[in-house]
Formats: structure tokens, sequence, C-alpha cells
């Protein structure tokens, strides 16, 4: 093909991925978005494979047969709550695709001698490379973690960060060495080797609640990964492709920090928040001040509101109660009641974690709000039901300077006339303090499974 067609199909392809990235900013345009970027993709495969002068195409059609194949397979298998975990698996593919790429590229310069692109070739193998491996098992830990094949708790080894830095350095070390002598080709598979090692030094000692700064990150250094691939294939559309990955993972990361109040340094270095100097303790705090609710009290409350908010939580996707959570809106809805869903940025185990789930559950996206929407409707609110949040509405935030969340952003359901909190327990969440939601004046306490304590709310309202 002429180039100068290849490179505007190229910059049409590149335009479409920017509208499609425009389209996931909101629900209602995200199928759009994806569509758009599907078609960029396409585009951009179909001119590549056709400018690039292939000799023999079996080898490509085989792998777009099997990789279609088991895409569909997981489109159709995999559930919604497991998709924290899919996500990160799609993560570390990139990553892993990168690095054999990019490996194969090294490979095929090297049987050829070509040493005028030597420099730029190798210094930008050795960067997929690195990133690559990072993402690639960085992004297997963490599928393990969310899957539950290994503990979800923070994992750490004794001097981490002195290993981390020490594996960190080792994996430069051997890129300057590939870039110096890129015809030891050896080299490259040691520095895939030492960011393999390093990937899992950084995801392990990370905890389960801190699962959507991790994906969301891992995600960013895919994009990278593709960039570096980029260079090292003079592709122009798959550096500007991976590059905006990038950017567009790196925002959502600071913007999950942000709503945790934490440091990406604190997340990736696997630190807990700090222990409060001075809260109060579970007993000090919950002692004869739980009061302790049947679904037959709670669905007398319902029947005398007229607005309700749900805040969901990891609890939600456990129990996968999405489904009732949908089936208790509408008989709510069918009543005359007004139901919206308060969403906080980081519940769950990925970015829009519960966004998916209610999407899955057929819930309308106007009734999502986000928490600087639904925060000042609060006062306005008969009924807040949370389902299995913790942290995200902790009013000690707002209230203990002390307190390990102290200046967390999180949802002011204690303002609502009423909260009804369905819980397991009391036990604390990921920053192990009490809770004093739990205890307040305004507050009554649904103990148990969240899908069948909303399952036994439903009955109770048709009974009432």
């Amino acid at each position: 093909m002429q180039t100068y067609l290849v490179n505007l199909t190229y910059l049409v392809a590149s335009v479409l991925f920017v509208l499609g990235l425009k389209g996931l900013t909101h629900p209602r345009t995200a199928v759009r978005g994806n569509l758009l970027a599907a078609l960029a993709m396409l585009l951009a495969i179909v001119v590549t494979l056709l400018d690039r002068h292939i000799v023999e195409f079996h080898y490509i059609l085989a792998g777009l047969v099997i990789g279609g194949a088991v895409g569909a397979l997981l489109a159709v298998k995999i559930q919604m709550t497991d998709m924290p975990q899919l996500v990160a698996l799609f993560n570390g593919f990139g990553g892993g695709a990168s690095v054999l790429v990019a490996g194969a590229a090294l490979t095929e310069a090297a049987a050829l001698a070509t040493g005028a692109a030597a420099i730029q070739l190798t210094i930008a193998t050795a960067a997929s490379g690195v990133i690559g491996a990072v993402t690639f098992w960085g992004s297997l830990v963490a599928f393990a973690k969310l899957q539950g094949l290994i503990t979800e708790k923070s994992v750490r080894l004794p001097a981490p960060h002195v290993i981390s830095a020490v594996v960190g350095l080792l994996c430069v070390a051997l890129g300057v060495w590939l870039v110096m002598s890129p015809q030891t080709l050896v080299l490259y598979w040691g520095v895939v080797a030492a960011a393999a090692i390093l990937g899992v030094l950084l995801v392990m000692p990370i905890g389960g609640a801190d699962m959507p700064v991790v994906i969301a990150l891992l995600n960013s250094f895919s994009g990278l990964a593709a960039a570096a691939t980029g260079f090292v294939l003079n592709n122009n559309v798959l550096i500007i492709a991976g590059s905006l990955v990038g950017a567009s993972g790196l925002i959502l990361t600071q913007i999950m920090c942000r709503a945790m109040n934490r440091s990406l340094a604190n997340v990736m270095t696997g630190m807990a928040p700090p222990a409060a100097s001075g809260g109060a303790g579970e007993d000090e705090v919950y002692a004869g001040k739980v009061k302790s609710a049947a679904s037959e009290e709670v669905a007398m409350l319902f029947d005398a509101a007229r607005r309700v908010v749900i805040v969901p939580g990891y609890g939600m996707a456990v129990s996968q109660a999405q489904h009732a959570v949908r089936d208790l809106t509408n008989l709510l809805e069918s009543r005359g009641i007004e139901v919206d869903f308060a969403i906080h940025p980081v519940a769950g185990r990925m970015p829009g974690h519960m966004n998916v789930l209610l999407a899955e559950a057929d819930i309308d996206y106007d009734k999502l709000k986000e928490m600087d929407d639904i925060n000042p409707t609060f006062r306005q609110t008969d009924v807040a039901l949370v389902i299995g949040a913790n942290d995200v509405v902790n009013p000690v935030a707002r209230t203990d300077a002390d307190s390990p969340i102290a200046g967390m952003p999180i949802l002011d359901v204690d303002k609502a006339r009423t909260v009804v909190v369905i819980k397991r327990s009391l036990s604390p969440g990921f920053a192990g303090i009490a809770n004093p939601l739990f205890a307040a004046d305004n507050t009554l306490m649904m103990f148990g499974d969240g899908k069948k304590a909303v399952l036994e709310l439903i009955g109770a309202l048709k009974d009432s």
C-alpha cells in the first residue's frame, strides 16, 4: 500500500481511538465508545497486515480464530462478579504480547544483522521487555488474589523495598547491557526474567482493598508496553494507541488514589493506612448502641419513604446481590418511591466495579450517581440502604484527624433520616477501624448475606 494511504488510515484510527476513550467517560456513550475503538483497531490491523507484505497468513488466521473463540467463550461464561480478575488478566495479556513481539523483532534484527536502527530498536525493546513483563506477572498475581487462588492480604518479604530496588536496578543494568550488545539475545530474556520477578514483588504486598488502584495502574503499564513496542516496530498507530491507554490508565489511577486519600507510593509499597493514635475501639463505639432489625421492620420504613438511596459495596459483589437489588428497586418504584444509587469510586475491586454489576442487572444508568452529585441530597433522603460497604461510608473520615482514613472522601449516608446497613457482621473494613455509623441513632443493622437479606426485604415488602 502507498505510504500516504497507510498514514492517513492510521490518523483516522487514532482519531477514532480518542473518540472511543471520550465515549467511555459516560455510561450512556460507553457502548458507542467501545464500538469506535474496536473499529479503529480493525482499521489499524487490516492496514498493517496489508502494508507489511505478509507472505504467509495461515498462522495469523489461526491466531484470529483461536483468540476470537477464547474471547467469545469468556464473554459468555464469565460472571459479571468475576470481571475484576478478568480485567486483570487482560492487562497481563497485553503486557505479555508486548514482551513476545519485541523479542521476536530483536531476534529478527539480530538474524539480519541490521545495525542501522540498533539503538532505537534495542532501547525500545528493553523498555517493552521490562514494562511488559512487570505488567504480565503483576497482573497474574492480581488475578490470583482476586480469584482467591492466593491470599488477598498483603504479603511482604523482609526489607521488601530494598529487594525491589535491587531487582529494579538489575533490570536497568541488563537493559543497558542489551543496548550495548544487541546481538546477545540472551540478555533480553534476562531483562524479562528480572522484570517478571519485579512484577511479582510489586503486587504481592498490595491488599485486596487496593485492587482498584492496582488494576488501573497495570492497565496504564500495558499501554506503555504497547507504545514501546510501537517504537520497536516503527508503527505509529501502536505508539499512539499505547500512549492513550497509558495516559488514561494513569489518570484513572490518580482518581482512585484521591478517592482513597492515599498516595500512589503508599499503595504500591503495600503500606496499610497508619494505625489510629487516638481512635475509639470497637467496644467503645458499639457497646449497647447497635440496633439490629428484621426485614419486617425495615419494610415498614420503606412503606413510609418517598426517597431511597442504595449504596452498593463489595459485599453486594461477593453475595451477587445485584439482581435482587434490581428487583427491590423495581418494587419500590412501583410504589412511587424515588430510588437512586450512590457510587463511591473505590467501592469494589476494580474501577467502576459497582457500575458494571448494576449495569448487568439492567439498572438505569441515570440512577447511578457519583459521590459529588449524591452527597448533597442525603439530607432529603428518607432511607439510605448500605449493602456491604464499610470504609466508604465511615464518618470518622470527617471527624477524626487521627483516623487512618482522615480526609478520605466518603458518602454522607449518616445524614439521611434513616440508614439501614446490610452486613454479615460488625467486622472492620480495610482500614481496620470501627465504624460509628453502625451505632448511630438513625441506623439499623440487618446482619446476614447481602443477597439473602435483600430477598427477605422484598418478601416483607410484598407482604406489608
